[in-house]
């Protein structure tokens, strides 16, 4: 309904409601300014001629009494109030226009285009806030001239914007519709704007467009820097607040992807949007959406191309999912919140204006595919038409028009207090009071009564539309709604309840996910199962110590994602394997991150066997054996060896995060794995190089670990400390193939090949690290030795620190008659005697080195520090390397296992040894947790929070600061130990 088209009779004549005056002080106030505004300016005695009929002075009266921003209009322009009472307000809306018309052409500059808007704004407001509170218009017809003010206001700013980017005078442009006509710049209205019914103090939401075919023709400018300046300058045009105010506050968050697209986009991309990723919301808000300024022609045909998103023509059942997808999305558990008067919400509240709307949006989308006339923007005319489709009953739909009516009454009297965008009732029984005369009820009581009465009347009818409708709430109860352009309160209040610090981030990130910005969210059908699950997999979130933080991770775990529906349906049929996730992305950011780019991993996790008893190592292996074995070629041998090496690392970390592993066994399977995996690796090596360069006749070798593979101390991401020996006999030169090579040559491109076997990455991903700096004579010796030459170096040139280092070496792969030699060759060397105080001096020498060049004070650098893993392990090789001429028997490769065998000889004292282990056990059990969870240094003050408590836990301390203290004291006593049998 326009206001133009009502009966044309001034305003004063046509006066037939008041609102009830409570605060009789203020109209007193109010009036003798009035009065003394109108003595000064004579052409005002007309004025105070008018304020003595009744109906005017209780108009006025009223005015006064509740609504500070109308009384400042009226006091600072009696003018305008003298205006408004004599002419009919469609005829007086009209003569506003054109004098705007005919101020922005004159404008010289944008400050006095600015000016003339507001002016502009601020009479032709007063002048329907008049007509509205006086009854002299009809609500929806009140909504209708808002519209009808913003539709100029924002036309005129786009004519004078385009003309001053072409550099026209405004002077020339004969009319300026003519100069937008083609211009190809289109502002589309939405919500409210765009269905002609805005609110008193609405926001007005936009979504600007250009046809590249059209716009910007004769500027030598780029078409999208173009229209984003002049959108950002028709944004300042509308909402800047100057010295005359403003326009209407200015919303682009309904366009496509507002948090990844610029403020105007050309109407080819705004169509790939929405053909690809448009959700169910912004199929309703596309119901309302409207050419409103700019080229009118450009924007109608878009939104007619677009139509076919918005309207479905045959309600198939994957329609039909679509839906009842997007009413869980915007429905809210009808269990949480009530109807109420003090501090309700009119408009997102129980039984408010949005469940209207949506109950009539919702049927439209059903069935306006295939009826064109339920196409309306108007919600009253849907509900009209609904009626006539025999959708609805006419009861529902007069009941719920007539609520439509008194709600949208009640939010534009709210609104005419203070010119706020609220829809929020006052909570305090004063303010409650004085509303209600503002609305002309007798007490607050009565508006009460009358407001409850609608409220229920429509929830009744919205809760009876959605009774079958799944609930989209979390386990503590209430709303988890991520559509719209912006934040829901409620959903806001449940978050932070759930335990989210920061809930407007979590909107942020979820609302992300359905803008489909991740190549898993892509296609409708995931974002669809997300929206199924999406409570459980917050409250999964939410019940880690840090529910942001988890999301976070989560969120660039989904980034990573190739694909996203599997994944999501698997998700919401196991809440085990949820849970588990949750707990991954609440500690271990390193194993998410592994997670993200290997979603599949969790496929392991479902076997039902996985929470019994740990493989075996044999069963490792032969598991290992068979996933290589069916191999076709030697790159899928590879490939293979990458699939289980990184799934069954996973499943070892996923034990010790969920504690069904400790430390010590998961550093042994961790070694278990790798061990595997280069026996198989090594064996296809070799038939490659026989294939290749035939064998070496009588020619073996093996694999020697040293390090942490040797000792079995493997942590998630440990590298290979590898030495590759061989042996032939001395009569053979060279191997026996076609392409024959000398026979260190083979071994070393035998080496060079199982060091690429373990370290290149493939399409299914990386293995290992491979370190060969322990091999004799470092980076400068061969990278493959000789069993000769390993030997005669271990007796004669290694150093004491090599040896340390060998008391760590087992062989893992290879012959095992070379096997039995080399391991001879190093106990040999291992159970030489040494003089004790050249042993000394050599091993301290060898840690002051180490601390000049890495030493710290870090407590959480658990391997350099004072007192750390370092020193536990030169203590154990130092006293293996003294004793063993004497006791073969307290050689052991592991450090725990040393400590606890020098103990049983009575080469330690017990306390001492107690010491070591228990300060041993624990670095392990913590560095075990660092390295699945983390990539690099432990920093706790930045740690997850539940990492730091996963620590404690690993560590049997009640929390982390307990442990640190209990480090802390560990490295003294260990340093101490150090200290005193090193010397």
């Amino acid at each position: 309904m326009s206001v133009t088209g009502t009966i044309s009779r001034p305003l004063a004549d046509r006066l037939v409601t008041a609102p009830r005056v409570c605060d009789r002080s203020a109209v007193d106030r109010g009036m003798n300014d009035l009065r003394a505004a109108i003595g000064i300016e004579p052409s005002l005695g007309t004025l105070a001629g008018l304020l003595q009929r009744p109906e005017v002075r209780a108009l006025i009266d009223g005015i006064l009494s509740a609504s500070p921003y109308l009384t400042g209009v009226i006091l600072r322009q009696p003018a305008w109030l003298l205006h408004a009472l004599q002419s009919d307000p469609g005829s007086r809306l009209s003569d506003l226009a054109l004098r705007l018309s005919d101020d922005v052409r004159a404008s010289r500059n944008i400050g006095e285009a600015m000016t003339a808007l507001r002016t502009y704004k601020a009479e032709a407001a007063l002048v329907v806030a008049l007509a509205d509170i006086g009854g002299a218009l009809p609500i929806m017809a009140t909504a209708s001239a808002i519209t009808e003010i913003a539709d100029t206001a924002l036309r005129t700013a786009v004519e004078f914007l385009l003309r001053r980017s072409e550099g026209t005078d405004a002077t020339t442009v004969a009319s300026s519709s003519m100069h937008s006509a083609a211009s190809g710049y289109i502002v589309l209205g939405m919500g409210k704007y765009g269905a002609g019914e805005l609110n008193y103090s609405s926001d007005i939401d936009l979504i600007v467009l250009f046809d590249r075919d059209r716009f910007a023709r004769k500027s030598e400018q780029e078409p999208q820097a173009l229209a984003v300046r002049l959108t950002r300058d028709l944004v300042r045009m509308m909402q800047e607040r100057t010295a005359a105010g403003y326009v209407f506050r200015t919303d682009l968050r309904l366009r496509p992807d507002p948090g990844a697209t610029q403020i105007a986009l050309s109407t080819s991309a705004a169509m790939q949007y929405y053909e690809s990723f448009g959700q169910n919301w912004e199929r309703a808000a596309l119901i309302k959406a409207r050419a409103v300024a700019g080229d009118i022609e450009a924007g109608e045909t878009f939104l007619s191309e677009i139509s076919p998103f918005v309207w479905r023509r045959y309600l198939d059942y994957a329609a039909i999912a679509d839906i009842h997808a997007m009413k869980r999305q915007i429905h809210a558990f009808k269990g949480f919140g009530a109807i109420g008067v003090a501090g309700h919400n009119i408009k997102l509240g129980r039984g408010g204006i949005r469940e209207i709307e949506f109950f009539a949006q919702t049927q439209q989308l059903i069935a306006g595919g295939r009826q064109r006339d339920l196409r309306s923007p108007r919600t009253l005319e849907t509900l009209a038409t609904l009626v006539a489709r025999n959708w609805i009953t006419a009861e529902a739909a007069t009941e719920l028009d007539q609520a439509y009516k008194f709600l949208r009454t009640v939010e534009h009297r709210l609104q005419m207090i203070d010119d706020e965008q609220t829809q929020t009732l006052p909570d305090d029984e004063e303010k409650l009071e004085r509303f209600a005369a503002f609305l002309g009820f007798d007490s607050a009581r009565s508006f009460g009564a009358e407001l409850t009465r609608q409220l229920t009347l429509v929830q009744g009818h919205y809760g009876a539309l959605f009774e079958d409708t799944p609930e989209l709430t979390s386990e503590a109860g209430g709303n988890l709604v991520f559509t719209g352009d912006s934040d829901d309160p409620a959903t806001v209040e449940t978050l932070a309840r759930m335990g989210y610090g920061d809930p407007a981030a979590v909107i942020a990130i979820v609302k992300g996910w359905h803008f489909g910005r991740y190549p898993a969210m892509r296609s409708a059908r995931a974002r669809e199962r997300l929206t199924e699950f999406q409570p459980v997999l917050l409250d999964a979130l939410a019940k880690t110590d840090e529910p942001n933080a988890a999301l976070g991770a989560f969120d660039r775990f989904l980034a990573e994602l190739p694909a996203g529906v599997q994944l999501f349906s698997l998700l919401r049929s196991n809440p085990n394997l949820l849970r588990l996730i949750a707990d991954i992305m609440g500690m271990a950011p390193r194993l998410a991150r592994i997670l993200g780019r290997r979603s599949r991993l969790l496929d392991a996790v479902l076997d039902p066997g996985f929470f019994g008893a740990e493989p075996s190592p044999e069963a490792i292996a032969t598991r290992a054996h068979e996933v290589t074995g069916q191999a076709i070629d030697y790159q899928e041998c590879l490939d293979r060896a990458r699939i289980f090496g990184n799934e069954q690392a996973f499943l070892i970390g996923v034990r010790l995060l969920s504690g069904t592993t400790s430390a010590e066994r998961a550093g042994q399977s961790y070694a278990c794995l790798a061990e595997s995996l280069i026996r198989e690796l090594l064996a296809a090596v070799e038939r490659g190089m026989a294939d290749a360069f035939g064998m070496v006749e009588g020619g073996e070798a093996v694999v020697l670990a040293m390090g942490k593979l040797g000792g079995r101390e493997m942590a998630a991401n440990s590298d290979l400390d590898l030495i590759v020996i061989y042996d032939c006999p001395d009569d053979i030169r060279q191997s026996n193939g076609r392409r024959p090579l000398a026979v260190s040559q083979y071994y070393a491109r035998l080496t060079q090949r199982l060091v690429s076997a373990l370290t290149s990455p493939t399409a299914e991903g990386h293995l290992y690290e491979v370190d060969m700096r322990l091999r004799p004579s470092g980076h400068s010796g061969p990278v493959a030795t000789h069993l000769t030459s390993f030997e005669e170096y271990q007796r004669g040139a290694a150093w004491t620190w090599e040896h340390m280092a060998l008391t760590r070496a087992r062989v893992i792969a290879g012959s095992p008659s070379l096997k039995s030699r080399v391991e001879k060759a190093i106990t040999d060397t291992l159970c030489l005697e040494r003089q004790p105080a050249t042993l000394a001096n050599d091993v301290r020498d060898m840690r002051s080195r180490i601390a000049a060049e890495k030493g710290t004070d870090a407590v959480w650098d658990l391997k350099q520090v004072r007192g750390g893993i370092v020193d536990l392990e030169f203590i154990a090789q130092y006293l293996q390397l003294l004793h063993a001429h004497a006791h073969p028997q307290v050689l052991d490769q592991s450090t725990l296992g040393a400590l606890t065998k020098l103990r049983d000889a009575g080469l330690i004292q017990p306390a001492d040894a107690e010491t070591l282990i228990s300060a041993g056990r624990l670095y392990q059990s913590l560095q075990q947790v660092h390295r699945l969870c983390l990539e690099g240094q432990l920093v706790p003050e930045k740690a997850p929070r539940g990492l730091r408590q996963l620590l404690a836990r690993a560590a049997g301390m009640p929390d982390f600061e307990r442990l640190e203290d209990q480090l802390r004291s560990m490295q003294h006593e260990a340093h101490a130990l150090f200290e005193r049998i090193i010397g």
